[in-house]
């Protein structure tokens, strides 16, 4: 097995130039999970996770962007939305075939055996345009990478000042090979068995309630099936309550 976990692993952020973009902790908050009813898409405990886990790299600046839909460098047509020299450094049309680049502005490294996971904010959605993903070997990598993102079809996209361009998570990819997927008879984990089948039990009736349209079943949501039981097995052993889990919605 290997050993890189016996440590704290680091991450390590050399600024290319100054004052470019900044890195800020990932934020739970997404404007179309704002829109739904009572905010019900905060009720699912993994959504809000995987937005907070991790990194932002913001922008520094407002621009749009416009792609005529063919190949080369210059069919992608970079707008500043003022004369900051930050937008040149931040973001350019330098692949064709509708991808634009932005340049995070850092060297990374991590420790031994981690990686960094580059891609767009978790669970956001940008008409026009789709973040690009890619798992970056910043243990001994000794340059910077870009992060791209690539239009979906000719249309103009527009980012905004302290906007996430990127989002940044250490994994921890030396471990990968040494993991194998199981197949198991759930029937010999019994506590685990009994677990699932009264998550299936209260499943199956929350979603015959929420077809009947019940009062309060659309607003109990996830949270009601996460409260409900006494031992959720990842978030108690993290110290995570259910209720903090499902209840504390962004203000």
């Amino acid at each position: 097995m290997s050993d890189f976990l016996s440590s704290l692993p680091r991450l390590r952020c050399y600024p290319d130039y100054r004052d470019g973009p900044k890195i800020i902790p990932g934020r739970a908050e997404r404007d179309w999970m704002d829109a739904t009813s009572v905010r019900f898409a905060y009720r699912c405990t993994p959504l809000t996770i995987a937005n907070a886990t991790g990194w932002e790299i913001i922008l520094p600046t407002s621009f749009s962007a416009t792609w005529n839909g063919d190949a080369l460098f210059s069919d992608v047509t970079i707008r500043p939305s003022n004369n900051d020299p930050r937008t040149a450094r931040t973001v350019s049309s330098v692949f064709g075939h509708g991808v634009l680049t932005f340049h995070p502005g850092y060297l990374f490294r991590t420790s031994p055996g981690w990686a960094l996971s580059v891609r767009g904010p978790p669970n956001s959605i940008k008409d026009g345009i789709v973040a690009l993903e890619g798992l970056v070997e910043t243990d001994w990598l000794p340059f910077s990478f870009t992060m791209n993102w690539r239009f979906t079809r000719p249309t103009t996209v527009h980012f905004q000042a302290g906007e996430a361009f990127c989002f940044i998570t250490p994994v921890p990819h030396g471990l990968m090979d040494e993991i194998e997927p199981e197949i198991c008879d759930l029937a010999k984990e019994p506590e685990l068995k009994a677990a699932f089948d009264d998550w299936r039990r209260r499943r199956s009736d929350f979603n015959a309630r929420l077809a009947e349209k019940r009062p309060r079943s659309r607003q109990a949501g996830m949270a009601e099936e996460l409260s409900a039981r006494r031992r959720p097995l990842g978030l108690r052993r993290a110290g995570f309550s259910p209720r903090q889990a499902t209840n504390e919605a962004p203000k």
